[in-house]
């Protein structure tokens, strides 16, 4: 059976495109291109001829059937974005779950993501981390968002236009407060720059510095509460006021164990 094959893209120097990315351009049947003109030069430098097929938000239902049939007719589709990996925070997502629905393989064919390319240069912790995407441009939901994330402890990582950096970094330390921040920029480019900083520093002095180009925000997660350090006798004392409140020693003995993480018969050993 033909299949889809998701190629990834160079997000910025076309070095970066992979021999079995152009050879699986060359291969397939047609290409499914979220803009068929900025496709164009890609394929041009690559000496490549194919047809291509737009496939966007905003045709993603209509083309996304025609797609498919074609695939289920015997031809072999690849689907690329602009920049980078296709169905991360693209609508080529929806294509791989109607794929999925009629039965068709899809085969990745990896390339360069600016999320992953952004956080490995961030000096942020890397074990683990959440992708969010665009905040979104409507305030009450662009709120939530960010309401939602105040005790998110992974780092978190967001896309943002130049045009609407200084509202977010803004933004960003109103809702977390002073924490870490990346500032990674024109990944790949010949302008390309890591500003390592704070939100505090990125929302009251970079804001308004007029930084340009494609933009990744990489901001450090919530700090864990640190623990409090309890001796036996910390335990036995609170036990001791459980007791005074109505409890039985055996169960004040327990719940004193709970909250200071210490051995329950050493604390009932000393109540008796």
């Amino acid at each position: 059976m033909s299949k889809l094959y998701v190629v990834g893209t160079p997000i910025g120097n076309l070095s970066d495109m992979s021999p079995r990315a152009v050879d699986t351009l060359r291969n397939v049947d047609f290409i499914a291109a979220e803009d068929t003109r900025v496709t164009l030069k890609l394929l041009n430098h690559f000496d490549i001829k194919k047809p291509m097929l737009s496939y966007f938000e905003h045709n993603k239902r209509e083309r996304g059937e025609i797609i498919c049939s074609r695939i289920l007719g015997g031809e072999d589709c690849a689907i690329v974005t602009d920049a980078g990996m296709p169905c991360i925070s693209d609508p080529g997502e929806d294509l791989i779950k109607l794929c999925e629905e009629k039965g068709i393989e899809t085969v990745v064919v990896p390339g360069p993501s600016a999320v992953i390319s952004a956080l490995a240069v961030s000096g942020l912790e890397t074990g683990r981390f959440c992708f969010e995407g665009f905040l979104s441009v409507n305030k009450k939901s662009r709120r939530e968002h960010l309401d939602s994330l105040r005790d998110e402890e992974r780092t978190m990582i967001f896309y943002e236009a130049p045009h609407k950096l200084p509202s977010t970094l803004r933004d960003l330390y109103e809702f977390f407060g002073d924490r870490k921040l990346s500032i990674v920029r024109e990944i790949t480019k010949i302008h390309e720059q890591v500003i390592r900083t704070t939100t505090r520093h990125a929302a009251e002095v970079l804001a308004d510095s007029g930084i340009k180009g494609e933009i990744v925000l990489v901001l450090e997660g919530k700090k864990h509460a640190e623990t409090e350090s309890y001796t036996l006798e910390n335990a036995v004392s609170l036990a001791k006021k459980l007791i005074d409140e109505g409890l039985r020693v055996n169960d004040a003995a327990k719940e004193a164990a709970s909250v200071t993480g210490l051995k329950k018969n050493e604390i009932y050993k000393e109540l008796i």
